[in-house]
């Protein structure tokens, strides 16, 4: 699979981290425009006393500044190729779905199908799983269901001051990671870029937080990590490593899983509201805001390291570590169950 490449015919690392700091600092400038436009319209956030608990009215539309970074970073460092093109269409396209959702008049249908769209444009331009044991129409049929729950995902796990958009860092740091031990630098270099956006918007959004992502950006943060993990040569060692994706992005999938399990056991929608994400359960466990944070990041790395391990070490030692995986997270799932949100 072709991937757009650099000007630069061989990207160093001077480049990869100047690319990360222009794009923080691009993300560092816009988000407090972005929060001043958002009070004064009065796009806000209000707290209703059940899962929206902080103290204030807290604006959101971030997920632009995190947008308007990433595409003047693209811009001044890479060519505008198909697949960059491709790339950047669709996620101006997830983007404006979200941006219409956080003014609360798309129903869920209309939501869902605003994602199907925005895969398809992706697909069309050249960008879909591609596994040499699976035919073209089953990779592009897998495609779409990883781009819509690993998006959808994202927005769900946005509960919390700098949950999402933390996870998102290390999660695209580590696909980048992937991607040069793969040679793919043009991928890698998209991923270094987008993780610099979503950390220069973090110092605003991390505890307490002074302006939320919103639809629009947990949207779009999801649909790009979901587009920039699919391909990064992962099965060079072992076809295993063919689920890397998953456990790098294995956070926001779990809480995806997790909360469908749990509101399908109660009888309620399984796209109602409800208390039951990990990370709020981990709040009724004493810890604090900043504390289940971290704690995330910690899981995530983890996660994000045993994905490396996966593709770099033969079958045998691959199988061991997703099996220990999956059952630390049946294990965790089964604690976390424990925990009474009716508190």
């Amino acid at each position: 699979m072709r991937w757009p490449r650099s000007p630069v015919n061989a990207m160093s690392m001077p480049t990869y981290l100047a690319a990360f700091a222009l794009a923080a600092v691009f993300a560092l400038y816009w988000t407090p425009v972005i929060r001043r436009a958002a009070i004064r319209m009065g796009i806000v956030d209000s707290p209703d006393g059940r899962l929206k608990r902080h103290e204030e009215d807290v604006p959101y539309l971030g997920g632009l500044a995190v947008f308007i970074a990433f595409l003047l970073t693209v811009g001044v460092f890479t060519e505008f190729q198909q697949e960059t093109l491709g790339l950047l269409l669709s996620g101006t396209i997830i983007l404006m779905v979200g941006l219409i959702d956080d003014f609360g008049v798309l129903t869920p249908r209309q939501k869902l199908l605003g994602q199907a769209l925005a895969s398809l444009v992706l697909i069309k331009s050249g960008i879909f799983i591609r596994l040499e044991f699976l035919s073209e129409p089953v990779a592009v049929t897998l495609t779409v269901l990883w781009i819509l729950s690993v998006t959808n995902a994202f927005n769900i796990i946005d509960i919390m001051d700098g949950l999402a958009p933390g996870v998102a860092v290390i999660a695209a740091v580590v696909i980048g990671a992937a991607n040069v031990l793969a040679g793919r630098d043009s991928i890698a270099f998209l991923s270094i870029v987008l993780a610099g956006a979503v950390l220069g918007f973090l110092r605003h959004n991390f505890h307490p937080a002074r302006i939320y992502l919103g639809d629009a950006g947990s949207l779009f943060i999801g649909f790009m990590l979901a587009a920039l993990s699919m391909n990064a040569g992962y099965t060079r060692i072992n076809l295993i490593a063919s689920i890397s994706p998953a456990l790098i992005l294995g956070i926001p999938l779990f809480d995806l899983a997790f909360v469908m399990y749990v509101r399908w056991r109660k009888g309620i929608p399984i796209m109602h509201g409800s208390p039951d994400h990990f990370a709020l359960r981990l709040r009724q466990c004493r810890l604090s805001v900043r504390e289940t944070t971290l704690v995330t990041y910690a899981a995530t790395a983890l996660l994000g390291a045993a994905a490396l391990i996966v593709s770099q070490v033969t079958v045998q030692l691959a199988l061991a570590t997703v099996a220990t995986t999956l059952s630390l997270a049946l294990i965790s799932a089964y604690l976390l169950m424990k925990v009474d949100t009716d508190r």
